[in-house]
Protein backbone atom coordinates (compact mmCIF):
# COMPACT_ATOMS: atom_id res chain seq x y z
CA UNK A 1 0.00 0.00 0.00
CA UNK A 2 1.28 3.52 -0.78
CA UNK A 3 2.33 5.71 2.15
CA UNK A 4 0.87 9.03 3.29
CA UNK A 5 0.80 11.92 0.82
CA UNK A 6 2.73 14.82 2.36
CA UNK A 7 0.88 17.54 0.44
CA UNK A 8 -2.46 16.36 1.83
CA UNK A 9 -1.08 16.18 5.36
CA UNK A 10 0.22 19.72 5.06
CA UNK A 11 -3.09 20.97 3.70
CA UNK A 12 -4.89 19.36 6.64
CA UNK A 13 -2.46 21.06 9.03
CA UNK A 14 -3.22 24.45 7.44
CA UNK A 15 -6.95 23.86 7.91
CA UNK A 16 -6.52 22.85 11.55
CA UNK A 17 -4.42 25.96 12.16
CA UNK A 18 -7.10 28.21 10.66
CA UNK A 19 -9.71 26.52 12.85
CA UNK A 20 -8.00 27.93 15.96
CA UNK A 21 -8.59 31.29 17.61
CA UNK A 22 -10.05 33.97 15.36
CA UNK A 23 -9.24 31.82 12.32
CA UNK A 24 -7.69 34.74 10.39
CA UNK A 25 -3.99 34.41 9.60
CA UNK A 26 -1.56 35.84 7.08
CA UNK A 27 0.72 33.83 4.82
CA UNK A 28 3.79 34.50 6.97
CA UNK A 29 2.04 33.45 10.16
CA UNK A 30 0.84 30.20 8.59
CA UNK A 31 4.27 29.38 7.18
CA UNK A 32 6.01 30.09 10.50
CA UNK A 33 3.52 28.09 12.57
CA UNK A 34 3.92 25.00 10.37
CA UNK A 35 7.65 25.48 9.70
CA UNK A 36 7.05 25.65 5.95
CA UNK A 37 8.70 27.79 3.25
CA UNK A 38 6.43 30.67 2.26
CA UNK A 39 6.29 29.41 -1.30
CA UNK A 40 5.07 25.99 -0.17
CA UNK A 41 2.48 27.50 2.18
CA UNK A 42 1.25 29.83 -0.59
CA UNK A 43 0.82 26.93 -3.00
CA UNK A 44 -1.24 24.99 -0.45
CA UNK A 45 -3.41 28.02 0.33
CA UNK A 46 -3.96 28.75 -3.37
CA UNK A 47 -5.12 25.17 -3.93
CA UNK A 48 -7.42 25.20 -0.87
CA UNK A 49 -8.82 28.53 -2.03
CA UNK A 50 -9.54 27.06 -5.44
CA UNK A 51 -11.75 24.32 -3.97
CA UNK A 52 -13.47 26.66 -1.52
CA UNK A 53 -11.86 25.30 1.64
CA UNK A 54 -10.29 28.66 2.49
CA UNK A 55 -11.18 32.25 1.73
CA UNK A 56 -8.92 35.31 1.56
CA UNK A 57 -9.83 38.76 2.82
CA UNK A 58 -9.05 41.12 -0.06
CA UNK A 59 -8.33 44.07 2.23
CA UNK A 60 -5.97 42.36 4.70
CA UNK A 61 -4.73 39.38 2.68
CA UNK A 62 -5.48 37.10 5.63
CA UNK A 63 -6.93 33.62 5.21
CA UNK A 64 -9.86 31.95 6.97
CA UNK A 65 -11.82 28.73 6.60
CA UNK A 66 -14.12 28.69 3.59
CA UNK A 67 -17.82 27.95 3.47
CA UNK A 68 -17.32 24.69 1.56
CA UNK A 69 -15.21 23.27 4.37
CA UNK A 70 -17.51 24.45 7.14
CA UNK A 71 -20.25 22.25 5.71
CA UNK A 72 -18.05 19.20 6.23
CA UNK A 73 -17.83 19.74 9.99
CA UNK A 74 -14.76 19.98 12.21
CA UNK A 75 -12.58 17.55 14.10
CA UNK A 76 -9.87 17.75 16.76
CA UNK A 77 -7.20 15.64 18.38
CA UNK A 78 -8.74 14.11 21.50
CA UNK A 79 -6.66 14.45 24.67
CA UNK A 80 -7.23 10.77 25.44
CA UNK A 81 -5.63 9.77 22.15
CA UNK A 82 -2.70 12.09 22.85
CA UNK A 83 -2.16 10.47 26.25
CA UNK A 84 -2.46 6.95 24.90
CA UNK A 85 0.08 7.63 22.15
CA UNK A 86 2.56 9.33 24.47
CA UNK A 87 2.40 7.33 27.72
CA UNK A 88 5.26 4.93 26.96
CA UNK A 89 7.54 7.68 25.65
CA UNK A 90 6.77 9.92 28.63
CA UNK A 91 7.63 7.10 31.03
CA UNK A 92 10.91 6.51 29.17
CA UNK A 93 11.77 10.21 29.29
CA UNK A 94 11.16 10.33 33.05
CA UNK A 95 13.38 7.29 33.56
CA UNK A 96 16.22 8.65 31.39
CA UNK A 97 16.16 12.21 32.74
CA UNK A 98 15.27 11.44 36.35
CA UNK A 99 12.78 14.33 36.24
CA UNK A 100 9.03 14.86 36.11
CA UNK A 101 7.47 14.82 32.65
CA UNK A 102 4.44 16.84 31.55
CA UNK A 103 2.53 17.02 28.29
CA UNK A 104 0.52 20.18 27.69
CA UNK A 105 -1.93 21.57 25.14
CA UNK A 106 -3.23 25.15 24.76
CA UNK A 107 -6.50 26.01 26.49
CA UNK A 108 -7.95 29.44 27.27
CA UNK A 109 -4.61 31.26 26.94
CA UNK A 110 -2.89 28.78 29.27
CA UNK A 111 -1.19 25.40 29.11
CA UNK A 112 -3.46 22.52 30.12
CA UNK A 113 -1.47 19.59 31.54
CA UNK A 114 -3.02 16.47 29.98
CA UNK A 115 -0.42 13.95 31.15
CA UNK A 116 2.08 13.92 34.03
CA UNK A 117 4.69 11.33 34.95
CA UNK A 118 6.16 11.65 38.43
CA UNK A 119 9.88 12.09 38.99
CA UNK A 120 11.23 8.54 39.52
CA UNK A 121 12.30 8.93 43.16
CA UNK A 122 10.64 8.67 46.56
CA UNK A 123 10.02 12.38 47.18
CA UNK A 124 6.41 13.57 47.71
CA UNK A 125 4.79 14.80 44.49
CA UNK A 126 1.38 16.10 43.40
CA UNK A 127 -0.37 15.00 40.22
CA UNK A 128 -0.63 17.97 37.85
CA UNK A 129 -3.08 16.56 35.28
CA UNK A 130 -5.69 19.26 34.73
CA UNK A 131 -3.45 22.04 36.00
CA UNK A 132 -3.27 25.29 34.03
CA UNK A 133 0.22 26.75 33.56
CA UNK A 134 1.27 30.17 32.19
CA UNK A 135 2.19 30.15 28.52
CA UNK A 136 4.89 32.84 28.68
CA UNK A 137 6.75 31.50 31.73
CA UNK A 138 7.01 27.76 31.01
CA UNK A 139 8.95 25.76 28.44
CA UNK A 140 5.75 23.95 27.45
CA UNK A 141 4.00 27.26 26.90
CA UNK A 142 6.82 28.77 24.87
CA UNK A 143 6.72 25.81 22.50
CA UNK A 144 2.97 26.18 22.01
CA UNK A 145 3.28 29.94 21.44
CA UNK A 146 6.17 29.56 19.00
CA UNK A 147 4.09 27.48 16.61
CA UNK A 148 0.74 29.26 17.00
CA UNK A 149 0.94 32.83 15.72
CA UNK A 150 -2.65 33.63 16.66
CA UNK A 151 -2.20 32.51 20.26
CA UNK A 152 1.14 34.33 20.53
CA UNK A 153 -0.46 37.53 19.28
CA UNK A 154 -3.20 37.31 21.90
CA UNK A 155 -0.69 36.73 24.71
CA UNK A 156 1.62 39.53 23.60
CA UNK A 157 -1.24 42.02 23.39
CA UNK A 158 -2.14 41.30 27.02
CA UNK A 159 -0.19 41.66 30.23
CA UNK A 160 2.68 39.23 30.77
CA UNK A 161 2.39 38.55 34.48
CA UNK A 162 5.61 38.60 36.49
CA UNK A 163 5.87 35.42 38.55
CA UNK A 164 9.53 35.72 39.58
CA UNK A 165 12.29 38.25 39.02
CA UNK A 166 13.32 36.28 35.90
CA UNK A 167 9.89 36.11 34.21
CA UNK A 168 9.84 37.54 30.67
CA UNK A 169 7.35 40.43 30.79
CA UNK A 170 8.26 42.42 27.65
CA UNK A 171 6.44 41.33 24.45
CA UNK A 172 9.47 42.13 22.27
CA UNK A 173 11.71 39.92 24.40
CA UNK A 174 9.18 37.09 24.28
CA UNK A 175 8.93 37.42 20.49
CA UNK A 176 12.71 36.99 20.18
CA UNK A 177 12.59 33.90 22.39
CA UNK A 178 9.79 32.37 20.31
CA UNK A 179 11.82 32.92 17.15
CA UNK A 180 14.70 31.04 18.79
CA UNK A 181 12.34 28.19 19.68
CA UNK A 182 11.29 27.85 16.05
CA UNK A 183 14.96 27.93 14.99
CA UNK A 184 16.20 25.32 17.49
CA UNK A 185 13.08 23.16 17.88
CA UNK A 186 13.01 23.33 21.70
CA UNK A 187 12.32 25.76 24.55
CA UNK A 188 13.49 26.25 28.10
CA UNK A 189 12.96 28.47 31.12
CA UNK A 190 15.05 28.96 34.23
CA UNK A 191 13.29 30.27 37.34
CA UNK A 192 10.75 32.17 35.21
CA UNK A 193 7.76 30.36 36.69
CA UNK A 194 9.04 29.25 40.08
CA UNK A 195 12.27 30.08 41.98
CA UNK A 196 14.77 27.24 41.90
CA UNK A 197 12.96 25.36 39.10
CA UNK A 198 13.74 24.98 35.39
CA UNK A 199 12.09 23.22 32.45
CA UNK A 200 12.83 22.05 28.90
CA UNK A 201 10.22 21.21 26.24
CA UNK A 202 9.82 20.29 22.56
CA UNK A 203 6.85 20.20 20.14
CA UNK A 204 4.58 17.25 19.43
CA UNK A 205 3.30 17.31 15.86
CA UNK A 206 0.27 15.70 14.24
CA UNK A 207 0.15 14.63 10.56
CA UNK A 208 1.03 17.56 8.32
CA UNK A 209 3.33 19.13 10.90
CA UNK A 210 0.76 20.94 13.03
CA UNK A 211 2.02 21.36 16.61
CA UNK A 212 -0.78 20.04 18.84
CA UNK A 213 1.05 19.71 22.16
CA UNK A 214 4.40 19.94 23.91
CA UNK A 215 6.29 17.47 26.07
CA UNK A 216 8.85 18.52 28.63
CA UNK A 217 10.71 17.89 31.85
CA UNK A 218 10.92 20.10 34.93
CA UNK A 219 13.09 20.02 38.02
CA UNK A 220 15.67 21.87 40.12
CA UNK A 221 17.91 24.29 38.24
CA UNK A 222 21.10 22.56 39.37
CA UNK A 223 19.96 19.26 37.81
CA UNK A 224 18.63 20.62 34.50
CA UNK A 225 21.19 23.37 33.87
CA UNK A 226 24.94 23.76 33.74
CA UNK A 227 27.13 26.39 35.38
CA UNK A 228 25.92 29.13 33.01
CA UNK A 229 22.25 28.27 33.70
CA UNK A 230 21.83 26.86 30.19
CA UNK A 231 20.07 23.49 29.79
CA UNK A 232 22.27 20.43 29.72
CA UNK A 233 22.59 19.24 26.08
CA UNK A 234 21.93 15.59 26.98
CA UNK A 235 18.59 16.52 28.58
CA UNK A 236 17.63 18.64 25.57
CA UNK A 237 18.32 15.66 23.30
CA UNK A 238 16.26 13.36 25.53
CA UNK A 239 13.28 15.73 25.38
CA UNK A 240 13.54 16.18 21.62
CA UNK A 241 13.82 12.42 21.09
CA UNK A 242 10.66 11.87 23.15
CA UNK A 243 8.80 14.58 21.23
CA UNK A 244 9.77 13.06 17.89
CA UNK A 245 8.74 9.59 19.07
CA UNK A 246 5.28 10.76 20.16
CA UNK A 247 4.91 12.68 16.90
CA UNK A 248 5.73 9.56 14.89
CA UNK A 249 3.08 7.60 16.77
CA UNK A 250 0.48 10.29 16.12
CA UNK A 251 1.36 10.39 12.43
CA UNK A 252 0.91 6.64 12.09
CA UNK A 253 -2.30 6.51 14.13
CA UNK A 254 -5.23 4.80 12.62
Amino acid sequence: MPGPIQAIERAAAVLRLLARGSGRLGLGEIAASLDLPKGTAHGILRTLHGVGFVEQDQSTGQYRLGAALLHLGTSYLDANELRSRSINWADTLAARSGEAVRIGTPLESSVLVVHHVFRPDDTPQTLDVGAMLPLHATALGKVLLAYDAELASVIQRGTLTSLTRRTIVRPAALARILADVRRTGWANETEECMPGEASIAAPIRAPGGLVVAAIGISGPVDRLCGATLTPKPALVRDVQDAARAVSRDLMTAG
